[in-house]
């Protein structure tokens, strides 16, 4: 009878086992749904909303989000055959920024940073949180002898979503029409209200002369090269755009910007190149007084020539023609340190980088310059080394260091950024004392001090 006690008790064991697997399975999926249910009432009540607008505050920016509908222009494709041609699409998309800056509503990046990512493959939402906006515009331009066209997509940042995309084909004459209408499209799209005021900003007010623009627009493009070189072509190129349209008071003001810039890159030492400017700025303020350049011009001369309240008046005025001009506030930053209100400046100056957030060197060392005059040297110095990292030949960079160092009675590190100066620097103290335009002689006294201090001859 063993043997059928232990068939009997073997049957019995499996049932036992199959019975614990039954159970085991049971409470497993009993456990699985619980964490199911656990999860839904998470998502559903618990976790933070994913809406467009929370992703994007959510996303390491560079700057927060403004509180107003932001935007970067990315540099439009040149789809022409002819690589000639780049000037041209480089151009759509400057005009396209020029006249979206021009709406208070909008907040828009500066061409210097879209334009660090030309011929770059990008995805918009990496573009959003580098810039620190909610939507992208790219396209492309393919001009053909006497046609052109335009293609365009306005991108949401956080979703990488379609809000817009149009694709136009019109007559090359018909390109500053284009131009509104497409301004127009993205100002619906983005659902601002045009004020009175942004409306007259945004009426046509360049040439109607295809020629004189087409010189114009590769004037601009010589002219961002910021050479020396490049300037002089420039002003060949604006010249010609000004003879086939005496009335092109953006040529005009540019023109005189090639002058500005040949003075302040310390190209030219003759007064007579400043005094071209002036007389430029002026050319272009009695063609069209609504154009924020010919003022920022004429802000720069009266910055130079020591009229410090002249030129605060010029560069706010441009800034109102222009609410979304980062280099308008980076100058009024500049001009009030020179003035003796560096704390203003330095407000100034961090809106100005957020507009553009890829900024040129000399907004870090109008930084770093109201940094010094308030007498914040730890943060002058760290500063003027930023500046000095990105160009080691900004000679300015250099002075301020080693002054900052002469405060901090770091004497020795001034010393050797001293030599460095000396090294590099083709101007005599009595040059430099000219040309800085402090309003307050004591503040260029200690200063010149400070750099006797530390080695400068």
């Amino acid at each position: 009878m063993e043997p059928r006690v232990t068939v009997i008790e073997e049957i019995k064991e499996k049932r036992r086992v199959s019975v614990w697997r039954k159970k085991t399975i049971l409470v497993g999926a009993a456990a699985l749904l619980v964490v199911a249910i656990c999860l839904w009432i998470w998502n559903s009540y618990f976790r933070p909303s994913s809406s467009p607008t929370e992703i994007a505050s959510l996303e390491k920016r560079a700057y927060p989000l403004p509180d107003k509908p932001s935007i970067a222009v990315l540099p439009f494709d040149n789809m022409s055959s002819d690589p000639d041609q780049e000037y041209f699409s480089d151009g759509i998309t400057e005009d396209l920024i020029t006249a979206l800056s021009k709406v208070s509503g909008l907040f828009v990046i500066a061409r210097n940073s879209v334009f660090t990512y030309k011929g770059k493959a990008m995805k918009v939402q990496q573009v959003g949180e580098e810039l620190g906006v909610r939507y992208v515009l790219e396209g492309s331009v393919r001009k053909s002898q006497n046609k052109v066209r335009i293609t365009a997509q306005l991108m949401d940042a956080s979703t990488g979503g379609h809000l817009w995309a149009e694709r136009y084909d019109r007559e090359l004459k018909d390109i500053f029409a284009l131009q509104d209408e497409v301004t127009q499209k993205i100002v619906n799209a983005l659902a601002v209200k045009l004020t009175k005021e942004d409306q007259k900003r945004l009426v046509h007010r360049g040439t109607d002369n295809m020629d004189a623009h087409n010189y114009f627009l590769r004037g601009l493009d010589y002219l961002y090269r910021y050479t020396k070189e490049g300037n002089t072509q420039a002003r060949n190129m604006f010249k010609k755009s000004i003879e086939l349209d005496p009335q092109y008071a953006l040529a005009h003001a540019l023109l005189g910007f090639t002058y500005m810039m040949e003075w302040n890159f310390g190209w030219s030492r003759d007064l007579k190149t400043l005094e071209r400017s002036f007389e430029l700025a002026q050319k272009a303020i009695a063609l069209d007084d609504s154009g924020p350049e010919g003022h920022a011009l004429l802000s720069q001369f009266y910055l130079w020539t020591k009229q410090h309240e002249l030129s605060i008046v010029e560069i706010k005025k441009a800034i109102a023609m222009d609410p979304n001009n980062a280099d308008g506030f980076a100058g009024l930053a500049s001009v009030l340190s020179w003035a003796g209100r560096p704390e203003k400046a330095i407000e100034l100056v961090n809106k100005a980088m957020q507009h553009n957030p890829k900024y040129p060197v000399w907004y870090l060392f109008i930084l770093g310059h109201a940094h010094f005059l308030t007498g914040q040297y730890e943060e002058a110095i760290a500063t003027m080394k930023r500046v000095l990292d990105r160009n080691p030949n900004f000679l300015p960079g250099y002075a301020y260091l080693l002054a900052g160092y002469v405060e901090l009675e770091r004497v020795e590190e001034a010393k050797a950024e001293g030599a460095e100066l000396n090294r590099l620097s083709p101007i005599s103290f009595e040059d430099w004392r000219q040309r800085l335009p402090y309003k307050d002689e004591a503040v260029l006294e200690r200063l010149f001090l400070d750099l006797r201090k530390a080695g400068m001859k």
